[in-house]
């Protein structure tokens, strides 16, 4: 390896003492006490690098990308960048006995595990003589697995797990959560996640890490959360114990768009409003909203769990409507408008309804309509029999409560400008069935919809541009276009302002 040195005398205030160099004989100032040698023989008899090595090697975890810091330390370092020459240098030995002027990356190629550090030293060679050079360190890298990505790999590591569940027939609120933990990054510390049945299942190496799971998980759902712990180990001589803990996290059994009917003291504990009412957000809150009146209220999860009730319909009960005449009505809330609506079942022309909405800022004669067909229903629930057993209340039963506009969409998916990402996660032991497989599909694009039709929904999730497809398989795609029926409303198109840039930083399903 060749060294490039310079020698660096003192500035200091020279005799007319000259005396020649005994190696070259060259003319030097005889003041200093450099063994009567010139810069140029110092520099080729002077080797201050002595003892630093020439050569290393880098650790890194291909699983989580971090770096092994001296002595056992993982830390996270982008390519040529501050921390990660900071453990090249920690890498060395001997460079603490001398003073670092500079270090930098020398440019390698990018599949070649190799990385050259030029390294810029300084020290006093003599009295009065300070000895300055400049050398290169190669280091190979290679893979090593941390201490945490060993833990993922082995079962029955794991010292807290947190059970998230929701008793309801979709998976739209899971969909949803996922989206907020990804946008945070909640998941970051956890060892696992599996999915199950009901929900899905985080596990974590420290008790810690799953409260502070447990605190993002509050802080966006109404959830309910019991701990339990199990005793796995017990020192008898110095009293030491290991547990287990679970956390349990149950969410309200409530979605987006769905018929509740509230218990009467409920209703009236939240702002007086009718019993009979929809859900229009779920976030820390319940908020619901009465499209009759515009009256909105918003029930904690403490009020929720001390008086539960559910959902009397639910998006599969959605029948679509087409509405014949809208006259708004004036009163406005938000986004909701109060109007007057005269609709007719899509499937029978023959029957009309007369309804109050609070879509009256976005229906127009002529659309389409989903909401749920009261006439005649009969539900086995406590909340709505009492409901309809009340004097205030037992003549306030709408025939038809519209939900949401409808758009048509072709029965292929289309092709989306944007998509979501995903968390990589372990699928239960026993093996998904073929109509499972088809629900959860099912389910995923009904939540695209609702991605796509609510803006505020949108505007709480990272939504990311969909890659350019190579040029044969756009024009491929443009042809197959040609050929079918493209005269259905293809539904709405998100604009690309509202769209991030997809840096590649974890797994992603294309789903178009």
């Amino acid at each position: 390896m060749e060294v490039d040195s310079v020698a660096l005398p003192h500035l200091e205030q020279q005799t007319a003492a000259t005396i020649l160099c005994c190696n070259c004989g060259v003319p030097i100032d005889g003041t200093t006490s450099a063994g009567a040698l010139c810069n140029e023989c110092l520099k080729l008899s002077v080797d201050i690098s002595n003892g630093i090595p020439r050569e290393a090697v880098l650790l890194s975890c291909s699983d989580c990308d971090r770096w092994l810091s001296p002595p056992s330390s993982w830390l996270v370092a982008a390519p040529e960048s501050r921390e990660l020459l900071a453990i090249c240098l920690r890498k060395l030995k001997g460079l603490t006995k001398v003073r670092i002027i500079d270090a930098s990356f020398v440019w390698t190629e990018p599949h070649s595990k190799r990385i050259k550090v030029r390294i810029t030293v300084q020290q006093e060679a003599f009295q009065g003589t300070i000895v300055q050079q400049t050398f290169e360190v190669e280091y190979v890298l290679a893979n090593q697995q941390c201490p945490d990505c060993k833990k993922s790999y082995t079962h029955h590591t794991w010292r807290a797990c947190v059970q998230v569940r929701q008793k309801v027939p979709h998976k739209r609120t899971f969909l949803f959560l996922e989206q907020l933990i990804l946008k945070h990054n909640a998941h970051r510390d956890t060892i696992n996640i599996k999915e199950v049945h009901d929900g899905i299942d985080f596990f974590f190496s420290a008790r810690n890490q799953a409260e502070k799971f447990i605190d993002f998980l509050t802080s966006v759902t109404p959830a309910l959360v019991k701990k339990s712990q199990e005793l796995i180990s017990h020192d008898v001589h110095t009293s030491v114990k290991q547990y287990k803990f679970s956390y349990s996290a149950e969410l309200v059994p409530l979605c987006k768009d769905d018929l509740v009917a509230l218990p009467i003291k409920l209703a009236k504990s939240i702002g007086d409003i009718p019993p009979l009412v929809l859900v229009y957000r779920v976030g820390t809150e319940v908020n619901v909203l009465d499209p009759v009146s515009l009256k909105t209220g918003s029930i904690s999860t403490r009020e929720y769990w001390h008086s539960p009730f559910t959902s009397l319909a639910q998006v599969k009960d959605l029948v679509e409507f087409i509405v014949l005449e809208v006259e708004p009505l004036g009163p406005q809330k938000g986004h909701f408008v109060l109007a007057e609506a005269t609709v007719s079942l899509a499937s029978d022309m023959s029957t009309t309804f007369y309804a109050r909405t609070h879509l009256g800022g976005v229906l127009h004669p002529g659309d389409s309509v989903l909401g749920y067909n009261l006439t005649g229903s009969n539900y086995n629930n406590d909340c709505f029999e009492a409901l309809e057993a009340s004097k205030q209340y037992g003549s306030t039963v709408p025939d038809v409560m519209l939900v949401r506009k409808f758009y048509a969409r072709k029965k292929k998916n289309k092709s989306r400008n944007w998509r979501l990402k995903r968390m990589a996660r372990e699928e239960s032991e026993m093996l998904a069935r073929k109509q499972d497989e088809k629900k959860a599909e099912t389910d995923y694009e009904l939540f695209l919809r609702d991605v796509e039709e609510d803006e505020d929904l949108r505007s709480r999730l990272n939504l990311y541009k969909t890659p350019k497809l190579p040029k044969v398989v756009e024009e491929d795609m443009m042809e197959v276009e040609e050929e079918t029926d493209v005269s259905e409303d293809e539904g709405l198109q998100v604009p690309m302002e509202q769209l991030l840039e997809d840096m590649g930083d974890m797994t992603i399903e294309d789903e178009q």
